[in-house]
């Protein structure tokens, strides 16, 4: 939380809050923590706390405060709770010692929604499961084992996810800020999967340390596909009832070039299972 606050206050400048830039040059860009302070209606001393980590039960109101001074969206509002609940212990989510399996109902769903490419995360986006056509979207996924499937280290580790993903630096830039949404409630797996990625790409990295935030509810995402070619497809992300889980649809409507183009990966999907 401590870091979080000290990053998005180097992110707002004096004029964006209205405020001079005053005289002589700032030795970091952003506000002053006395600016930051006086904009919040806290104290300076009980902010430097805050950064500095010593103070680690701040109200709800003195939070609100904090991310109005900070000019955080909801998601980002959010989030910067989130981290409190964390650090202060509050609301720690429990779960089962070993992972539920993808049950028939959401697999039945995920064929039922051919040839729309169809995907089953956890929280940090590993593919609990996948139709033909979810598969034969990122080329090369299902060359990895079942375990190593996951959608942000395909991003940024996989060779092909560059190509693919017409929009790469967009993409990516979402799966970081994806990650660190999620990183309050999945704390153990997101850290392992951070360590990975930051360890193998230095661009994974420079983006963790700019702590965006992202709930991801759905848009477009553009291919160029080396099978269908270029397409922008829609996409839908819904949760599921077990917890953490969502189900990510690629889709377009019936009588489209899209919608076509589908259909042409899901009879080639279908020619590469079929042995």
């Amino acid at each position: 939380m401590a870091e979080y606050l000290r990053v998005r206050r180097g992110r707002i400048g004096p004029a964006d809050v209205g405020l001079p830039t005053g005289p002589g040059i700032r030795r970091a860009p952003g506000l002053r923590r006395e600016e930051l302070a006086a904009l919040a209606g806290v104290s300076v001393d009980y902010y430097a706390r805050l950064e500095q980590g010593r103070e680690t039960a701040p109200s709800d109101a003195v939070l609100d405060a904090l991310a109005r001074a900070l000019r955080l969206t909801d998601d980002e509002h959010a989030h910067l709770f989130a981290l409190a609940d964390r650090v202060a212990g509050r609301s720690a989510r429990r779960r089962p010692a070993t992972p539920r399996p993808v049950g028939p109902g959401v697999r039945l769903l995920l064929e039922s929604v051919r040839p729309g490419p169809a995907y089953v995360l956890n929280e940090t986006n590993d593919v609990l499961a996948a139709n033909p056509e979810g598969l034969a979207l990122m080329p090369g996924l299902d060359d990895w084992p079942p375990g190593r499937r996951n959608t942000v280290r395909y991003t940024f580790l996989h060779p092909t996810a560059r190509m693919v993903f017409a929009d790469w630096n967009r993409v990516a830039r979402n799966c970081v800020a994806h990650l660190r949404t999620v990183e309050p409630s999945a704390p153990e797996a997101t850290a392992e999967l951070v360590a990975e990625l930051s360890a193998a790409d230095e661009e994974f990295a420079a983006l963790w340390d700019r702590h965006e935030v992202l709930v991801k509810r759905g848009g477009a995402t553009m291919f160029d596909h080396p099978v269908i070619g270029r397409v922008t497809l829609a996409n839908e992300v819904l949760t599921t009832a077990d917890h953490g889980r969502r189900l990510l649809l690629y889709q377009a409507a019936p009588g489209t070039a899209e919608h076509d183009a589908l259909v042409l990966l899901s009879m080639t999907a279908e020619g590469a299972i079929a042995p």
